[in-house]
């Protein structure tokens, strides 16, 4: 797809659907796999940590090699991409089933089984979103239309998420792996008709590709911004369901309207997010979210039992700043790639280490957030008010200071070395 050609809704729907069946592998898992595993196992809170951790630390070596295997995918055609993103779909599938349907074990036994299928299922993830994010980056456009294809992806993502956090609660969670692998096949099927790019040979030998992404210093500049932001999000998505039940002591019916409200909110929030990209263009309107959330969670803080309806108004608005954490950072790494000059080359080595540092911050999250929190004397059911009070300093207090550094890199790193503002062409507008 070049440039000029009009990105449709019907072209949105067709490349972003896979989003959707995709992101139940992501931020729901390390939502709701903590909490599962802790309250219907009993595993405590540092093994799940240290679980969590090491299957992200084995993300560092396959991620980059899969963004790798993307590009050489590409060169061959986008045939060979749609192929293998289907074997991905199939072992993704089955290994979350296997993952939240572990059976009864010994508590050695269940951590080995659960590594294990994290692995499985992280590694066929990775391979379909960083195939997806490439094929994305290639379609090409500039900011508008590059933050327009991310939104499509993301949008459909938070949609997911919300199904992902629901269908747990409401219906089970079979009947969430069934209609995870449903969307699955349904997201493929939508893929194989989305607008297809240009594909060209890879010139430079598989080492080189590999590297080469951390040879750019726009790019490390923009991945040191993306880990400080991503990690301050992370802390908060792993620790909700602990504050929503032993910190609000709020009734179990009413944690799905609080995570959708979150979700829904950010999805809605998008276009409204790409109206002001075409008028600040996509750095500074990042910085505007990471101010909001900033804001909304200094506000968290301060709650405590019975502030249910208080922190509904907390999701809304924090779902709001989430839209632009999701959109906009992925629709910068793009435009990170045409101006190095690497576009429909390298777009996969670019997000094999971006994706890695998506995971990774996960990771981090739960692999540092949940030990220091069992360290400093909090555990799931705990009315202890000083356990209860570190809990409100993790979940809230921990962020806010990690999005301000974000912040602060985001404006010295990225705004402050060029402070030219991007004004739209009317061919970006349309």
């Amino acid at each position: 797809m070049n440039q000029g050609s009009a990105w449709t809704a019907r072209h949105g729907l067709a490349y972003g659907l896979l989003g959707l069946p995709l992101a139940f592998v992501a931020l729901p898992l390390y939502v709701l796999l903590p909490d599962h595993y802790a309250r219907t196992y009993g595993m405590p809170l540092a093994t799940l940590g240290a679980v969590l951790l090491a299957a992200r630390l084995f993300d560092a070596v396959t991620d980059p090699l899969l963004g790798r295997l993307s590009d050489w995918l590409f060169a061959r055609s986008t045939r060979a991409v749609l192929a293998v993103g289907a074997l991905s779909c199939a072992v993704m599938a089955l290994g979350l089933a296997g993952l939240f349907l572990a059976p009864a074990l010994s508590p050695q036994a269940l951590a080995a089984w659960a590594l294990g299928f994290l692995l499985i299922t992280c590694t066929a993830y990775s391979q379909a979103s960083i195939a997806h994010q490439s094929w994305g980056a290639r379609l090409g456009g500039g900011e508008v239309q590059r933050g327009r294809i991310v939104a499509w992806r993301e949008g459909a993502a938070l949609l997911g998420v919300v199904l992902a956090s629901l269908l747990p609660s409401l219906l089970g969670i079979p009947v969430m792996l069934a209609a995870f692998a449903a969307l699955l096949v349904l997201g493929w099927l939508t893929w194989t008709r989305a607008p297809r790019p240009v594909t060209a040979p890879a010139h430079a030998p598989a080492a080189t590709s590999l590297w080469h992404p951390w040879r750019q210093a726009a790019f490390r500049r923009l991945l040191a911004v993306f880990m400080l932001s991503g990690i301050a999000s992370a802390i908060p998505a792993t620790l909700v369901l602990f504050f929503i039940q032993d910190r609000l002591q709020a009734p179990p019916a009413q944690v799905p309207l609080f995570l959708a409200s979150y979700f829904l909110c950010a999805a809605l929030s998008m276009p409204l997010w790409l109206r002001a990209v075409a008028r600040w263009g996509l750095a500074r309107t990042w910085l505007a979210g990471m101010l909001l959330a900033v804001a909304v969670f200094l506000w968290a803080a301060g709650l405590g039992a019975g502030d249910g309806t208080a922190f509904l108004l907390v999701c809304a608005l924090s779902g709001v700043a989430l839209g632009t954490d999701l959109a906009l950072p992925g629709a910068l790494l793009a435009g990170v790639i045409a101006a190095q000059g690497d576009s429909g080359r390298h777009e996969g080595a670019y997000f094999g280490w971006w994706n890695f540092a998506s995971k990774l911050n996960l990771a981090l999250a739960a692999g540092l957030a949940l030990p220091l929190l069992a360290a400093l004397g909090y555990a799931p059911g705990t009315r202890d008010a000083e356990g209860l009070a570190m809990l409100g300093w993790a979940y809230a207090l921990l962020p806010c200071v990690l999005k301000l550094l974000a912040a602060a890199g985001l404006y010295a790193l990225i705004l402050r070395p060029a402070p030219a503002v991007h004004r739209p062409t009317l061919q970006e507008r349309t």
